[in-house]
């Protein structure tokens, strides 16, 4: 393929579903035309924003909080700092790492491939049929928060977790948010299905859904709705549904 040939290409016949082949495209041009897979999947994890804050959520739920707990470090809103005095030497600089490397180092090969087993069964042999399947019967949305699949990336979870003998059965799976699913883990075998069937429940004269048809409604997600409060507080009070 000649230069004017790809700038035909990538102007007018690349059709795109995802941001995956100019990332790739990109990725090829950084590394002189040949790079491997892993390098192409690299870039790709740095353009996914819901990468980004899976490990912010574990950071802030799980590893910040046991850091601070122990007085390691500190929080302030989303920035963590030392509460070790501070600068180090050279030395004490060089004898940390090596600590840390050997720490890290001693768990990998203890551990192996198992730290990674909650990602690794997220994107485990499922077909794309039955995954297809899961999120349909999901209307597209975690069957937990009940988050879109459009705000936040769906993954397919298994109610009985494998390592507890849990199937690929279509009826074994749900579709969880990334978010969810890593907070539940393979902790337990909640079904969290028929909290789906409880978002379309109406009580018959509800006052407040005949507030929504009314067209009161001042703020609205996919999951609430919030109307100007009866007897307000303060000023601009309102109550979320």
């Amino acid at each position: 393929m000649t230069y004017d040939q790809l700038v035909d290409f990538v102007q007018h016949r690349m059709r795109m579903s995802h941001i995956y082949q100019p990332v790739m495209l990109l990725t090829l041009l950084q590394h002189e035309g040949d790079c491997s897979e892993t390098d192409i999947a690299k870039a790709i994890s740095t353009h996914d924003p819901t990468q980004i804050e899976y490990y912010e959520a574990i950071t802030r739920n799980m590893v910040g909080r046991v850091l601070t707990r122990h007085g390691i470090v500190k929080r302030e809103g989303k920035r963590y700092s030392l509460l070790w005095p501070r600068p180090f030497s050279k030395d004490q600089h060089a004898e940390l790492h090596r600590l840390l490397k050997e720490k890290l180092d001693q768990y990998v090969a203890k551990r192996g491939e198992r730290i990674w087993q909650h990602r690794q069964l997220a994107l485990g042999a499922i077909s794309g049929t039955i995954k297809y399947e899961v999120l349909k019967r999901a209307s597209t949305r975690c069957e937990l928060c009940g988050v879109s699949n459009s705000e936040r990336a769906l993954e397919v979870d298994h109610i009985v977790p494998r390592n507890h003998g849990g199937s690929d059965d279509l009826a074994n799976l749900q579709a969880l948010c990334y978010s969810c699913n890593a907070m539940k883990r393979d902790r337990d075998a909640t079904d969290f299905r028929a909290l789906r069937e409880s978002y379309g429940h109406r009580e018959t004269a509800c006052p407040f859904c005949a507030r929504q048809k009314a067209g009161s409604v001042v703020l609205e997600n996919e999951l609430s709705f919030a109307i100007r409060d009866g007897y307000p507080v303060t000023d601009l009070h309102m109550s979320r549904y």
